[in-house]
């Protein structure tokens, strides 16, 4: 399997350098040079097979050979080794639950994924790998659950101070062994900026063994496009061939996987970006011009993104044509008084608890679904399970929400995490002088 660098087609780097650098030093991001597609008679039985089966079969196509089917295979079934579900609100409107795996969030599928083709592809007595990832919420629990323990490895999460909830800076915090967590006085873009620019640093590349967590490595982008297609074949099995997703976007690795998954033959009509206040995109596919904006704070943090990293991949998908990402995509913003009344409705309505990334995610696809009616299941994902948001909630509400089992003990255990400034150098003096 070929990469090349979005900012560069003609650098080109086999999967497993994509892996472990995870930006080009040109700054772009890497994209498969050939994109194959699914062979048609699997999508027509897609719904005869399990999540770990559709998850090979994808892989298998995508990475062309970059690991043997057998340790692939075997990285698949301990990755993906939890379920993502579709709950039928209506009959054409479904909740796909990402939620089931140990960090409680969709985030997992991701994470694990990249985790154990790192651990594959490492050799003994090489360097110490440097993980950085950057989160605006739910990204650090998933890879430091991913990670924690992982021979050969260290993990270094920056977070906004302040700016996560309590249950995911616990996730962040309370790992010990091979996980370290920065609490940044500054907003998630300024924490992807410094990982990003420890990324080009000539000092940091000579000393260590870099690789990035976040959505901008290729390993993490491939395992999210496993549960479109399972969603579909869950569709299949009901019956159901058409279907639009919505997808709650903050850095928009999740919709760039979907649309990744639509160019390997996956039959989708269309896909929905559910923005919060933090609504970049969405005023880009009004306007056709697009400026990055400081990112504001919202009860869907996890979204708080003011510079999406991977809008890169997706304008790139469409050839840099903006009427072909209108065609293929459509955007809609929305308050947290709205989303907290969405929250309430759900609720009302059909007995389901939803959390906030999510309720933005249903209004983005009752919204659609009202500009454009047809015979299509309207599926919008699920992100995040919602006890980890309990701000969102009022008191009554959240004590009906089920607690999965693990969330009680974070408590007991002890936080530990450094405050920085937005200061390059001294992230940089922190990775270097690392023990």
């Amino acid at each position: 399997m070929k990469l090349y660098s979005t900012n560069n087609p003609e650098n080109q780097v086999e999967f497993k350098e994509a892996v472990f650098n995870a930006l080009p030093q040109d700054k772009g991001l890497y994209m498969p040079v050939n994109i194959p597609k699914i062979d048609p008679l699997f999508i027509q039985n897609i719904q005869q097979y399990s999540l770990p089966e559709i998850a090979f079969e994808v892989a298998s196509v995508l990475l062309e050979g970059a690991i043997p089917s057998e340790d692939l295979k075997r990285i698949i079934q301990d990755a993906a080794n939890f379920d993502a579900p579709l709950h039928f609100l209506t009959s054409d409107m479904a909740v796909l639950e990402l939620f089931h795996g140990p960090s409680f969030a969709f985030k997992d599928f991701g994470a694990r994924f990249m985790s154990r083709v790192m651990g594959y592809f490492t050799e003994k007595n090489e360097k110490t790998l440097e993980v950085l990832v950057a989160t605006s919420g739910d990204t650090g629990g998933a890879v430091a659950l991913g990670f924690l323990g992982v021979e050969g490895t260290r993990v270094t999460i920056l977070y906004p101070k302040g700016k996560v909830s309590e249950i995911q800076e616990l996730q962040l915090t309370t790992n010990g062994e091979n996980i370290r967590a920065i609490e940044v006085e500054g907003t998630f873009d300024d924490c992807q900026a410094l990982v990003k620019q420890a990324f080009v640093d000539e000092e940091l590349n000579t000393k260590l063994r870099l690789t990035s967590a976040n959505s901008i490595n290729i390993a993490r982008l491939i395992p999210q496009m496993f549960y479109y297609f399972y969603a579909y074949a869950q569709l299949k099995a009901q019956g159901v061939s058409k279907v639009v997703y919505t997808v709650p976007s903050g850095n928009f690795g999740n919709i760039g996987a979907g649309i990744l998954a639509s160019k390997m033959g996956l039959p989708v009509q269309h896909f929905v970006a559910a923005n919060n206040a933090n609504d970049t995109v969405t005023e880009f596919l009004k306007t056709g011009k697009y400026h990055s904006k400081a990112s504001v704070q919202t009860l869907s943090n996890a979204m708080d993104v003011g510079n999406p990293s991977n809008w890169v991949r997706i304008m790139d998908m469409f050839d840099k044509d903006f009427l072909k990402v209108k065609k293929h995509i459509s955007a809609y913003t929305f308050s947290d008084v709205q989303t907290k009344k969405a929250i309430a409705e759900v609720y009302e309505k059909y007995n389901y608890v939803l959390c906030p990334h999510t309720a933005v995610a249903y209004l983005a696809a009752k919204k659609y679904k009202a500009e454009h009616p047809g015979e299509y299941a309207s599926v919008f994902l699920s992100t995040a399970h919602p006890c980890k948001f309990p701000e969102a909630y009022s008191e009554e509400l959240f004590k009906k929400i089920e607690t999965p089992s693990g969330v009680d003990s974070m408590g007991k255990k002890d936080k530990t995490t450094t405050t920085m400034s937005v200061d390059f150098e001294k992230f940089k003096n922190y990775l270097l002088n690392m023990e």
